[in-house]
């Protein structure tokens, strides 16, 4: 047995975690460059706190995921500020967009030089700004992984720029970010995160690492998914943080699955949000594969269709799709209307199969299988 494991220098997770952050950050440099979510609302408080302790801020807003040409412009915005620390407050696409500024503001050659699938992956010459991650969402546990997904719709696909040096200096987990998260955000990215706790577990890249940290959040991801629809409370916004930053943990040392490999391609063609893409399709992906797989493989799957039963009040073979017709009957739209055309489904399996993500599936699905999938999610 052999592995290795990948995180930050340093995690904070609790509530009032976040008031250490200017502190935190402070000693990297006196130039600090803010990226952050369209609405900006814990912007302004970090900012002041930041220029009390003698730094220079520069605000950055993110108001979609990013694309090739949205991380371009940002890097012509930024650089001659000359920042010598990236710092991101936001959800998925604002961590992603301040890693990938961290990144590549030292960089010297062109973005494509170092993107993945669409790009030449070469490794970055030159060490990347120190990060620091603040989630305001619990979902893509962007802020312990070492990758950035960037858009490209000219090529319909989203690609990873990725090194280990990425990984953030210090993320920050205060669960009190999250707090007042619109419902439909909160099931897109909650369903992301229990999927990221499902995926590694299950994954042929598994390690007891990542076991031990993935397994036991399922469950409690998912009842505080499950309580947030009624009632929207603390307990409830810790666990779901917890779990996401869990999934982040183990997906950064796992790897993902076929949920993920769809997702990229689905998300690259019609910009629908990743979290709602991952939670249309999880319950027919697990379905799926459970059908398909045996040995090891088959007892992960049965394991976490265990887990969700108890918690959904079903059999483990009936989870998958109770799984499905719940997130549903919550508010999450299915494939279709997320920009998914029947038309566009078999081009859309075709490349899945050959997605990084899809390397840590558990068994390997044929294009008939990935057609079923698809069909049952949208």
């Amino acid at each position: 047995m052999s592995f290795s494991i990948l995180s930050p220098g340093r995690i904070l997770f609790g509530r009032g975690q976040a008031a250490q952050a200017a502190a935190l950050i402070r000693p990297f440099g006196t130039r600090v460059l803010l990226v952050h979510g369209a609405s900006g609302r814990f912007a302004p408080g970090l900012s002041g706190q930041l220029a009390a302790l003698g730094a220079e801020v520069q605000g950055i807003a993110c108001a979609e995921e990013p694309t090739l040409a949205l991380l371009q412009q940002a890097l012509d915005q930024t650089r001659d500020f000359a920042p010598q620390g990236v710092v991101a407050l936001g959800g998925g696409a604002v961590l992603d967009l301040g890693k990938a500024l961290a990144a590549l503001i030292p960089a010297t050659g062109d973005v494509l030089d170092h993107l993945e699938g669409v790009g030449k992956a070469l490794p970055l010459m030159a060490d990347p700004l120190p990060f620091v991650a603040l989630p305001t969402t619990a979902g893509t546990g962007a802020e312990v992984t070492k990758n950035a997904v960037i858009g490209v719709p000219e090529q319909g696909r989203k690609v990873s720029l990725r090194d280990d040096r990425m990984i953030a200096r210090i993320a920050i987990v205060d669960p009190a970010l999250t707090d007042g998260c619109p419902w439909p955000v909160t099931l897109a990215s909650g369903l992301d995160a229990i999927t990221q706790v499902i995926e590694p577990y299950v994954s042929c890249k598994a390690t007891p690492y990542t076991d031990a940290i993935a397994l036991p959040a399922i469950g409690p991801g998912l009842r505080a998914l499950l309580h947030l629809a009624v009632a929207d409370d603390a307990p409830a916004r810790d666990a779901l943080a917890w779990t996401s930053l869990c999934g982040g943990l183990a997906l950064a040392n796992a790897g993902l699955g076929m949920v993920h490999g769809f997702a990229g391609v689905i998300g690259g063609r019609t910009g629908a949000a990743h979290g709602a893409i991952c939670g249309a399709l999880l319950g027919p992906v697990l379905a799926m594969n459970r059908a398909r797989s045996t040995g090891d493989a088959r007892a992960r799957l049965d394991r976490v269709c265990e887990i969700l039963a108890e918690v959904l009040g079903c059999t483990a073979e009936a989870a998958p799709e109770a799984l499905a017709s719940w997130a549903h009957g919550a508010g999450l739209p299915r494939l279709s209307a997320l920009g998914v055309r029947p038309a566009d489904h078999d081009d859309i399996a075709q490349v899945a199969q050959t997605a990084s993500s899809t390397k840590g599936n558990p068994v390997v699905l044929s294009h008939a299988d990935l057609m079923q999938v698809l069909g049952s999610a949208g």
